[in-house]
C-alpha cells in the first residue's frame, strides 16, 4: 500500500509540480487583479493583465491536461495553485485598494467643524451639508477619496471624535466636480 502511495506522489518530477503550482498561483493572482481592475473601470491595465494571464493559462493547462490520466497529482497541484492564487489575489487587491470611496460623517455641528478642519489640514476635500436629526441639528460631511486612503481618513475622524457616525461607500460613477490633476492622471 505504501508503495502505491509513494508511486502516486513521486510519479511526476518535483520540479514539474513546483512549476505547475507557482505558475498557476501567478496566473490566478493576475486573473483576480484583472477582474477587479476591469470592474473598477481600469480597462487598459486589465486588458494588459489578460494577455499575460492567458499566456500562462495556455501553457499550464496544456502541461496538466497532457498527463492528467497517468499523473493525477498534476491535477491536484493545479487545483491547489488555483486556490492559493485566488487568496493571494484578494490580499494583493486589498493592499493596492483600487477605486474611489465616498465617506459620510454625521455629527453635531461643533464636532463636524473640528473634523472638517483636521481633514482639510491633511489635504482632503470636505463638503458639508446642514441636516436635521431626530433630536438636534447635525452636519453631514462628505469626503471623496482614493480607497487606499480610507483607513487614514477614518483614523483622523475617530481621533477627533469617537461619537461621529462614519459611513464609507465605494463610488462607481464619477463625473464633474473638482478632482485634482494628480488624481485624474492616476486612472
Amino acid at each position: 500500500m505504501w508503495e502505491t502511495i509513494w508511486g502516486f506522489l513521486t510519479a511526476v518530477p518535483l520540479w514539474e509540480l513546483v512549476l505547475i503550482l507557482f505558475s498557476k498561483i501567478i496566473e490566478v493572482t493576475i486573473s483576480t487583479m484583472r477582474i477587479i481592475l476591469i470592474s473598477k473601470g481600469y480597462r487598459k491595465p486589465g486588458t494588459i493583465l489578460s494577455f499575460f494571464e492567458i499566456i500562462l493559462w495556455v501553457f499550464i493547462a496544456s502541461r496538466v491536461i497532457m498527463g492528467i490520466a497517468e499523473y493525477p497529482m498534476k491535477g491536484i497541484v493545479y487545483s491547489v495553485g488555483f486556490a492559493v492564487g485566488v487568496y493571494i489575489g484578494s490580499l494583493l487587491e486589498s493592499r493596492v485598494a483600487v477605486g474611489k470611496i465616498l465617506i459620510h460623517v454625521i455629527s453635531d455641528d461643533d464636532v463636524a467643524k473640528k473634523i472638517m478642519k483636521v481633514l482639510r489640514d491633511k489635504g482632503h476635500g470636505v463638503t458639508s451639508v446642514d441636516a436635521h436629526g431626530k433630536d438636534s441639528d447635525r452636519t453631514v460631511l462628505m469626503v471623496f477619496a482614493n480607497r487606499k486612503n480610507k483607513q487614514t481618513i477614518i483614523d483622523l475622524i475617530e481621533a477627533t471624535s469617537t461619537k461621529a457616525l462614519i459611513v464609507a461607500n465605494e463610488v462607481s460613477i464619477l463625473q464633474g466636480g473638482y478632482v485634482s490633476p494628480w488624481r485624474r492622471i492616476a486612472k
